[in-house]
């Protein structure tokens, strides 16, 4: 081929290396009476209602260059059915494995597929793929031995059409979050698809994204770069709100994660966003009663969080003090409650008193972070969790250090290691671990454990929402660290989030 240096070829695109993403929180119409039993009209005269407001979300996002678009769960129909109840909300969904189906273009070939043909023929209209998600239905036979008793099969399921409405896969929601009117897949769907623009993305929902299987084994495939995540999200505070677990997800495993959530703030729900491992776009608003649109430019090869380790000449002097720690290890665990180790520099033993309080359900044990700068450490069960820490000022602020290891068993059952820097609901101990959105407490710190899992999800979150990046994190002598210095506004919540899905 003929080197272009001197022939003057036009410029590669700028869109190459990056593509154009899009995802929409939805605010839904909702059934006045989910539990009430209705016809398969009156179902479809309500999810029309959405998909309007859907369709109008890719015109606007295919005037912006958009090429996916993601939608969240339960955005069609709303949700709190019974079995019965939700089945005129169903569509019929034949296998995209053993079908090639258009059903804008052949919208008679399945009955009760009016859902599917709209997000089809928008696919279509928009040139873009899009990502959905729709109750669907599934005849099975009594000889079936998993058949339910009404002969049929409902599941949560997410829809990947491609820019030419083509049905391309389907994913059946697995770790179903207190879903009684959805089944769940006899056997578990992994689904990857791949695009033009970006290569392969895997795709699951909402409470998915806390456990193995399919979450964590779909990004064993090192050419899954991308994420699709339609999700339902009620947040919760000081761990585990929408935005929270979406990008310490994005940094944990290095990938793009397109998260679309639900907008019912009265039901706390809200927070979505484009997440990649060095930067979000997102949203979260509780005042607003209207649903948003986010669009950003994403790369293909998502780059990610680099822990420099020792390599770094120039190291800054909190970084050095934390190396020194872990190879002095100033205190022996075993002795560290009663005898503290011959040598051991005063500073780094507790002054401090250690107290419990409960966080998201579980018993933390914790500590107060007091004065202007320290070395802390608490211990529960097999993990210890330490802080290292400077402040320019002290706020009239109760801040924790806190640890739980242990089985989490409220709103689902799965085992966490966790270190949590949070900011206290008030002055009182019992007030750490209360759900707080505002605070004026500025840190530089590390923050690391000896960690049991290599799963570790990443939290930084600051006054109002606010995401950060941390500046490093990484392994470093058998420990999991964080650094963080220069919030951009008071810390709310410092965590490492670990799971251990062995354990569950």
């Amino acid at each position: 081929p003929l080197s272009c240096s001197n022939l003057g070829c036009p410029a590669e695109p700028r869109q190459a290396a990056r593509y154009m993403a899009a995802v929409y929180e939805h605010r839904s119409f909702l059934s006045p009476d989910p539990l009430a039993l209705t016809s398969r009209k009156q179902a479809l005269e309500l999810m029309h209602r959405n998909l309007d407001i859907y369709e109008q979300q890719v015109t606007t996002a295919a005037r912006k260059g958009a090429q996916i678009i993601v939608f969240p769960e339960d955005g069609i129909h709303g949700f709190n059915f019974t079995r019965t109840s939700i089945y005129p909300f169903l569509d019929f969904m034949p296998s995209p494995h053993s079908v090639r189906w258009n059903p804008c273009l052949e919208p008679h070939r399945f009955n009760d597929t009016e859902v599917l043909q709209r997000l089809s023929c928008m696919a279509m209209k928009g040139e873009m793929f899009l990502v959905a998600n729709l109750g669907t239905k599934q005849p099975c036979h009594r000889s079936d031995p998993g058949c339910p008793s009404d002969g049929r099969y409902q599941f949560n399921t997410n829809v990947v059409f491609s820019s030419n409405g083509t049905l391309v896969d389907r994913y059946r929601k697995h770790n179903l979050y207190f879903e009684a009117a959805f089944d769940t897949p006899l056997e578990m769907d992994h689904v990857v698809f791949d695009t033009p623009f970006a290569g392969k993305f895997g795709v699951f929902t909402c409470f998915d994204i806390l456990f193995f299987d399919p979450a964590v084994r779909l990004l064993r495939d090192s050419e899954v770069k991308h994420v699709v995540y339609p999700t339902a999200w009620m947040n919760q505070l000081p761990l585990l709100a929408a935005i929270q677990i979406q990008r310490g997800f994005a940094i944990a495993f290095g990938i793009n994660l397109l998260a679309a959530n639900i907008h019912h703030p009265s039901l706390g729900m809200t927070g979505s966003g484009i997440h990649a491992p060095l930067k979000s776009f997102w949203h979260h608003n509780m005042e607003s009663p209207e649903g948003h649109l986010i669009i950003a430019e994403v790369a293909k090869n998502p780059p990610g969080l680099v822990s420099t380790g020792n390599a770094t000449g120039k190291m800054d002097p909190s970084h050095r003090k934390f190396l020194e720690l872990l190879a002095g290890d100033p205190y022996s665990e075993k002795d560290a409650q009663d005898v503290h180790c011959d040598g051991a520099p005063k500073s780094t033993t507790n002054a401090s008193p250690t107290f419990n309080s409960e966080m998201m359900y579980d018993n933390f044990t914790l500590v107060p972070v007091w004065g202007r700068e320290g070395h802390l450490h608490v211990c529960a069960n097999g993990l210890c969790c330490h802080l290292l820490y400077q402040r320019p000022t002290v706020s009239q602020e109760l801040y924790a250090l806190g640890v739980f290891d242990g089985l989490h068993t409220v709103h689902g059952t799965y085992y966490v290691q966790v270190c949590a820097l949070v900011k206290c609901g008030g002055l009182g101990f019992d007030t750490c671990g209360q759900e707080i959105i505002e605070a004026t407490g500025m840190f530089e710190f590390h923050l690391w454990g000896n960690f049991s899992t290599s799963y570790i999800f990443p939290m930084l979150l600051t006054s109002g929402m606010t995401l950060e990046t941390p500046d490093q994190l990484g392994w470093e002598s058998g420990h999991y660290f964080l650094k963080k210095r220069g919030l951009s506004s008071g810390l709310v919540t410092a965590a490492l989030y670990g799971r251990l899905y062995e354990k569950d």
